[in-house]
């Protein structure tokens, strides 16, 4: 997961996915792929095409809502889709998502049975996990010398102006309420408002918000703690252990990428191909050798390095408190006007 901005309310479900055009019918041998910016290796792709002889179109976006909007614009081009645990939730509530077909996809049985039939899909019927991760705390060991447990650690004041969080409404918002005991996918007016007030003290403390490379400002020393997504904390642990990761004691979010088919995809045969391909633990490999999230294949974390299992932000030690996130609606909206009124946007 990147970032994820409720600009787009979850009422754009409600919207009909258009007919598919002719000419993305004209072949078999194609794979119309819709995902996250930088989190699918080129290697992947070109060593399904080799196997396959399916040529892969890719098209990135920067959000789940924007990724919603697309499929929602008038045209169903896309045969496979890589939505977080609550956008999935979401899909399948509104019939937007195909069946998957458990003999095109042998190589679930790689899959470590703690990612399946999750909350956001309980019978594992329409999507198939693609890496899991969690939202932290990193801090420049090298600068700071107290420990940062919580997030009142992180917005004590004591750091101000060199912090830097995911530009990011819905997690900005479940730190605010977590901090206070409130469950994350509780969003109601009254406890927006005891987010709001939270976070009326924590965001002018904020230097950068950036949820595409988080890791950037810290490698340019703008930032000396921040909340970022586990994958970004594990290359930065990697790079230099100065950067620690921790999950807050308090709680943290973990999200689930997976992988979808919409309903309609001109080429739901590629599709399912693509996935079993992805589930060969080798290729899985390949996928945590560039983007080090927790693997949910079994077979592939078997491949890995020493190294690469104790990178704290990949594998979290002990047993963190995790939550991941619902689908709450229209209340993304309601999300979004806290934060723009707090930026003053």
């Amino acid at each position: 997961m990147k970032s994820i901005r409720f600009l787009f309310a979850f009422v754009l479900i409600g919207l009909a996915v258009g007919a598919t055009p002719a000419s993305a019918q004209k072949s078999k041998n194609v794979l119309n792929l819709f995902c996250w910016s930088e989190y699918v290796p080129q290697e992947v792709i070109d060593g399904f095409t080799k196997k396959t002889g399916i040529k892969v179109n890719v098209e990135n976006y920067a959000s789940n809502e924007a990724m919603l909007a697309k499929l929602n614009a008038g045209t169903n081009k896309y045969d496979l889709i890589q939505p977080s645990e609550y956008m999935i939730e979401g899909l399948i509530k509104a019939g937007k998502l195909e069946e998957l077909n458990p003999a095109n996809i042998p190589n679930t049985k790689n899959l470590d049975p703690k990612y399946t039939k999750m909350p956001h899909d309980p019978e594992s019927k329409y999507s198939v996990p693609w890496m899991v991760g969690s939202v932290g705390i990193v801090v420049n060991t090298a600068k700071i010398k107290d420990p940062i447990k919580t997030y009142k650690d992180v917005f004590s004041g004591k750091y101000k102006k060199r912090v830097e969080i995911l530009d990011d409404h819905r997690e900005i918002v479940s730190w605010a309420l977590t901090s206070q005991g409130i469950p994350v996918n509780d969003i109601t007016p009254e406890n927006l408002e005891k987010a709001k007030a939270v976070l009326k003290d924590w965001l002018p403390q904020v230097k950068v918000y950036d949820s595409d490379s988080p890791k950037t400002a810290f490698y340019n020393g703008d930032v000396d703690v921040g909340i970022v997504w586990s994958g970004e904390a594990a290359l930065m642990y990697k790079k230099n252990k100065k950067f620690t990761y921790t999950l807050p004691e308090d709680g943290a979010h973990q999200f689930i990428d997976s992988l979808a088919i919409p309903k309609g995809a001109p080429h739901k045969e590629s599709a399912e191909k693509f996935i079993n391909y992805i589930l060969e633990p080798e290729v899985s490999l390949k996928i945590s050798k560039e983007f080090p999230y927790t693997n949910p294949n079994i077979e592939a974390r078997k491949l890995l390095t020493k190294a690469e299992l104790e990178n704290p932000a990949s594998y979290p030690p002990g047993e963190p408190k995790l939550d991941t996130f619902r689908d709450i609606g229209k209340a993304s909206a309601d999300i979004d006007k806290v934060i723009l009124d707090l930026k003053g946007k």
